[in-house]
């Protein structure tokens, strides 16, 4: 069932969305050639926490991290380690936070130093897709539409859209319904409520949407090995412009 927050919910949701926003904003300045992801995470976790809040990727359903760390090829749920950062890499950082019992989820792509005209287009347009992506994030449009929008903009770039990982509903849980997948049709899924909330993120690669599983079972690769970027906020839907709450 989708749930329909209640003003008072969606104020925590608010106080829960705009530090997981904080959070990616701190990390970006520690993002340098040198670093490895294991202090990346360690700087995400004691950030959180010193915040009287609690990471919401620890431990759940046995992830090892406060913060997954994905670079190059790893589309998501790469587990932070002791790979030292290279000037050229690019690296998504994907962040969730538990704030009085509500969650906020938002993810970035960020370079390492000066990276290739390439590396940057895909970050760009990653993020673009979100932003066409959400124009279609209102009262009484079908989840379908921006779907498709995010799977459009990707697609006349060349770039591969992510088919087995998709965005969520979230509220009181991190995965709550409905399904937020970057592909679709037009006109086809859920009907749209004002006060849905729901997490959009599109994880687009440089070549094929086709992914591969490490063994740790986390850590999720291009199948081809191109670099992949992702971008992600909870949003607000609303009868008008939604709001982005993790921003």
């Amino acid at each position: 069932m989708i749930t329909v927050k209640k003003p008072s919910e969606i104020n925590k949701m608010r106080v829960a969305g705009k530090l997981t926003g904080d959070v990616l904003k701190f990390i970006e300045e520690k993002i340098k050639p040198g670093v490895t992801t294991a202090q990346v995470n360690a700087a995400i976790h004691e950030y959180i926490v010193s915040h009287d809040a609690k990471p919401s990727f620890l431990h759940y359903r046995g992830y090892p991290a406060s913060a997954c760390v994905s670079v190059n090829d790893v589309v998501v749920h790469g587990i932070p380690s002791g790979y030292v950062l290279q000037e050229g890499d690019i690296v998504s950082i994907d962040v969730g936070v538990v704030k009085d019992g509500w969650q906020g989820d938002a993810a970035r792509t960020f370079a390492v130093g000066k990276i290739s005209d390439g590396a940057q287009k895909l970050i760009d347009v990653t993020r673009e897709c979100f932003f066409e992506g959400i124009k279609h994030a209102r009262d009484g449009k079908r989840l379908g539409d921006l779907s498709n929008a995010i799977q459009r903009h990707a697609e006349s770039h060349g770039y591969g859209v992510v088919r087995e990982m998709i965005g969520h509903g979230i509220g009181r849980n991190m995965h709550e319904e409905p399904n937020v997948p970057n592909f679709g049709k037009e006109g086809t899924g859920v009907l749209l409520k004002s006060g849905y909330t729901i997490a959009v993120e599109p994880m687009i690669n440089a070549g094929t949407f086709k992914i591969k599983f490490d063994p740790d079972g986390w850590t999720t690769r291009t199948a081809d090995g191109s670099l992949s970027a992702h971008y992600e906020n909870t949003i607000l839907v609303r009868d008008g412009e939604p709001e982005i709450l993790t921003l």
